[in-house]
């Protein structure tokens, strides 16, 4: 676009960080989450979580290398759907993006709140989406800079930490290791076990899907890179931290470490300064994911706003080419769920949960819909039938987990809290996409309640004009003898301040005619015609004897009463009184 800064397009490794943040940081809270509801057996679970994210690889490859528009689930479903079908998508993938910043953000000041109390929690969090805002408005190359050191610095302190417990444990052994795997099978079923961690494992996914709602950002074949490279990160660091959790942390003790077991794990393996170092990645990483989140919900909104069904004015762009309408809405909103929830954002997990999932489950439906319906479209790899539908069946029993599972005492459930979230989200939604239907329901309303309201008040007016008009239509009648002009202007001045009419007839009666007097009046009236548009003036020649007969004959012919009749004032030679005349008025 003219005056636009050119948008370099992403690398292999800046697209990786943008979305590998989201995803990587979910080893923070996954292995203890994991460890809770399948015991021992959590590693597996996550392996598992490994293996359906392995499908999720083909799944999306195929969609976006066929469609490698900005949007996910949302465009895929748009191109193989209806309209409504593909805002579902949309609107879960809104939702999702909503909860990943505002809990990512609110996690990472808990985190540093850890390290510095002093750090007040919910004005740091806001702090964090506003640092992060202004990041995004700069452009997506500056937070791909940002986004890439975190995630390096990420991996490392994983490596560092992975490296001193292997090491911890070689020279204190595996008791604990031993004693974990002796404990109870949790929910008395090694199945039931499995998966019940499965279900809390398969939130460590979240993030898996941005790199799709930005895909044109990214250079010509980087999107596929960006999911293998997401996938190995996960497959390796998920279920690695998993297994050596329990290999020095006893289970019945995990619980009380739910959002810091690896500070915990890093504190008992490398001492203060390393459980220090993991705290500070755990706060530079969750604030990363925070970028995710805006990155992503910025090439989504842009291209739900390209298919109208947000309005226009969103799709203003900076001159670094950033849409700054749709980051600082979003940021406005985050704000405000923020203040809804009094920064207990953990009411959020069920919102975030179902949504990222269902999420999953309709891109995979959307992958299904273009294999039928749109074949002969080229697609640089292609997704089994049955990798496919294994895909949707785990991420449904996921979704059926988190949506039975028992909340947490003085919590609603997951799904009521979706809900409460949710349906206004769709309600707005359907109402952008019938905005029409609507608009014309209500003036059809507006129709039916005002139509016999505006019939009425245009019978009045009608009335009312044609009132004004009688009453104008009236005559008035000024006898001059020769007066001058000015006399004249006189006359028409105090009709027109004094009388409700627009027409005048000048008489003038003499007994034999006087040319030169008739042409001087010919020419004032003429003057005064045009000084006057508002008034009809007429002149009236009558041959004969001005008095009180000819006034009565005139009144009668013309229909104007003898009052409407003026004159000047006579002088000392008129031959009749005033009151012979029959009510002729005077005015100058």
């Amino acid at each position: 676009m003219s005056g636009q800064k050119k948008i370099k397009k992403l690398g292999e490794l800046q697209a990786t960080a943008i979305c590998g943040n989201d995803i990587t940081s979910s080893v923070l809270y996954v292995s203890a989450l994991s460890i809770m509801a399948a015991g021992k057996f959590a590693w597996i679970a996550l392996l598992i979580v490994a293996g359906v994210l392995y499908l999720f690889r083909k799944i999306y490859g195929e969609v976006v290398g066929a469609l490698p528009l900005n949007g996910g689930a949302y465009n895929a479903l748009l191109n193989t759907t209806s309209k409504s079908m593909a805002s579902l998508a949309a609107s879960l993938t809104l939702l999702s993006y909503i909860a990943t910043a505002v809990i990512s953000a609110s996690e990472a000041m808990y985190y540093l709140h850890s390290i510095i109390p002093a750090v007040p929690v919910i004005p740091a969090t806001i702090a964090v989406l506003a640092i992060f805002m202004g990041l995004t408005i700069l452009g997506i190359g500056e937070s791909a800079m940002v986004a890439e050191i975190i995630f390096l610095f990420h991996l490392a302190s994983l490596v560092l930490l992975a490296g001193t417990i292997i090491s911890y444990l070689v020279s204190n052994g595996f008791d604990i290791f031993l004693a974990n795997n002796q404990a109870p099978t949790p929910h008395g079923s090694v199945v039931k076990a499995i998966f019940w961690g499965f279900s809390a494992a398969m939130l460590g996914i979240s993030g898996f899907e941005s790199s799709a709602n930005f895909v044109e950002e990214q250079a010509p074949g980087v999107f596929p890179k960006t999911l293998r490279n997401m996938w190995i990160a996960v497959s390796i660091f998920n279920p690695l931290m998993a297994f050596l959790a329990l290999a020095i942390v006893p289970i019945d003790q995990v619980g009380n470490y739910e959002s810091s077991l690896l500070s915990h794990m890093a504190e008992i393996t490398g001492g203060p300064l390393l459980a220090s170092l993991i705290s500070i990645d755990a706060v530079l990483v969750l604030s990363g994911a925070v970028l995710t989140s805006y990155v992503g919900v910025t090439g989504l909104v842009e291209r739900i706003t390209l298919d109208r069904i947000f309005p226009a004015f969103l799709l203003k762009k900076n001159k670094r080419g950033s849409s700054y309408r749709i980051i600082i809405a979003f940021f406005l909103l985050c704000v405000s769920i923020l203040f809804i929830t009094h920064g207990e954002v953990e009411v959020l997990a069920g919102v975030y949960t179902i949504s990222f999932l269902s999420v999953m489950a309709l891109f995979a439906i959307g992958n299904i819909l273009l294999k039928v319906k749109r074949k002969s479209l080229p697609r640089p790899e292609r997704a089994s039938w049955g990798s496919v539908f294994l895909a949707i069946i785990a991420v449904v029993a996921a979704l059926t987990g988190n949506i039975l599972k028992t909340p947490e005492p003085g919590q609603s459930a997951n799904v009521v809290i979706f809900a409460e979230y949710f349906i206004p989200t769709i309600i707005i939604i359907a109402i952008m996409l019938n905005r029409i239907a609507i608009l014309e329901l209500i003036l059809h309303f507006i129709e039916i309640m005002f139509e016999p309201v505006l019939r009425f008040v245009t019978r009045i007016n009608q009335k009312i004009f044609e009132t004004i008009d009688r009453i104008q239509s009236q005559e008035f009648v000024f006898f001059t003898r020769g007066d001058n002009l000015a006399n004249l202007n006189k006359v028409l001045l105090y009709i027109r301040n004094n009388e409700h009419t627009k027409k005048i007839k000048i008489v003038t009666v003499m007994q034999e005619e006087d040319k030169k007097l008739l042409e001087k009046l010919e020419r004032d009236l003429k003057f005064l015609d045009r000084e006057y548009p508002d008034i009809n003036i007429e002149f009236v020649k009558i041959k004969g004897e001005f008095g009180p007969k000819l006034i009565q004959e005139l009144s009668k012919k013309w229909g104007i009463p003898v009052n409407f009749m003026f004159i000047g004032s006579p002088g000392d030679r008129f031959p009749y009184r005033i009151e012979e005349l029959g009510g002729v008025r005077l005015i100058i």
